[in-house]
């Protein structure tokens, strides 16, 4: 395992990080906490250090599943969470994958700040995340003071953005980097899915900001780990499942023209699709979804594995460009990855 820093700041993670969101809300299957533990505790092992989370992951869930895994090893890890939702007066109102209302207050976000570090159990959080900002909240300045206030009390080290639930969110992302400079934005970006990805962390480049970046669905909703075929099933409790057979098709196609990045067992596909990200020495971390420990053992190793040579990487950008030679079919794929990734 390899490690980063954020810019000006002590906050050093593992390139592989673990996002909490499969374990705790129950739309990659179901749990059980002792099963949780246990997958989060090998990681660890394995070097994994970043432990992702959100306070409406499971309504709290998340976050009490890393008290429980890391009791005693605080220092060991770095506990990234998000607040913005206000699951305690409408955690009844939530279906599958659909929003809650937010509430971005600033005594609403200190309210939200303290009632994480209890879940925690800790005296700090690494890393502070507003999730899932509108352009309302890039504006805001109170808002953005009271991370400042946080961060002077002790109570969070690295402030920033979380871009979501759907896949959009360039006028956010690109607004709150050129106006706020947060030390973190957190999206999705994949080989499958480089827009709005790439087009945000040019932001940061043409503007010189500090950003750095965690990278969610690094493998499209698993379609990038190469195991997939067009006659997969997936389980009814599998949010997968809901989605049309045109994102199952078009993302298979499309995964078959990536196979030369794999390296006859020294390199998996789904460790080059990590790399590929890597490549960009602004992502701070991946999270990709983890689900087993056969999956986690092959993710946590990708920093050990040949890097994309330049050659790879020029093949992977004339594919991408030219939409692995389905562009006649881009119209709808878009359509279809966007309610894949909401």
């Amino acid at each position: 395992m390899k490690y980063r820093t954020f810019r000006g700041t002590g906050v050093r993670v593992s390139e592989v990080g673990f996002g909490l969101w499969t374990l705790s809300t129950g739309w990659w299957g179901t749990y059980a906490d002792d099963e949780a533990v246990a997958l989060m505790r090998r990681a660890l092992e394995l070097g994994v250090t970043l432990f992702d989370a959100a306070d409406t992951y499971g309504n709290g869930r998340s976050e009490e599943l890393i008290a429980r895994a890391f009791g005693g090893r605080r220092d060991e890890i770095v506990i990234a969470t998000k607040v913005g939702y206000d699951f305690v007066n409408h955690a009844g109102e939530r279906r599958g994958q659909r929003e809650i209302p937010q509430d971005f207050r600033p005594e609403a976000i200190r309210r939200a700040t303290d009632a994480a570090l209890r879940r925690l159990k800790t005296d700090r959080i690494d890393i502070l995340q507003l999730h899932n900002v509108r352009m309302e909240q890039t504006e805001d300045d109170a808002l953005w003071s009271v991370l400042e206030e946080l961060r002077a009390e002790g109570k969070v080290k690295v402030t920033g953005i979380a871009l979501g639930p759907a896949i959009g969110w360039l006028g956010e992302g690109v607004q709150a980097i050129r106006r706020r400079n947060p030390a973190v934005v957190q999206h999705i970006y994949n080989l499958l899915e480089p827009h709005p990805g790439a087009a945000i962390q040019q932001a940061a480049r043409d503007c010189g900001a500090e950003t750095m970046f965690l990278i969610r669905v690094p493998h499209s909703s698993g379609m990038l780990e190469g195991k997939y075929t067009e006659d997969t099933v997936f389980p009814p409790n599998d949010h997968r499942s809901h989605r049309p057979r045109s994102w199952l098709i078009n993302g298979v196609k499309k995964v078959e023209q990536l196979r030369f990045l794999e390296r006859d067992g020294a390199r998996t596909l789904g460790q080059a699709a990590l790399l590929w990200l890597l490549a960009d020495e602004r992502v701070a971390s991946t999270l990709p979804n983890i689900y087993n420990a056969a999956q986690l053992e092959e993710f946590a190793r990708a920093s050990d594995v040949p890097p994309l040579s330049g050659e790879e990487l020029d093949r992977v950008a004339a594919l991408v460009a030219r939409n692995f030679d389905l562009e006649a079919e881009e119209g709808r794929y878009k359509g279809t990855m966007e309610l894949a990734s909401a």
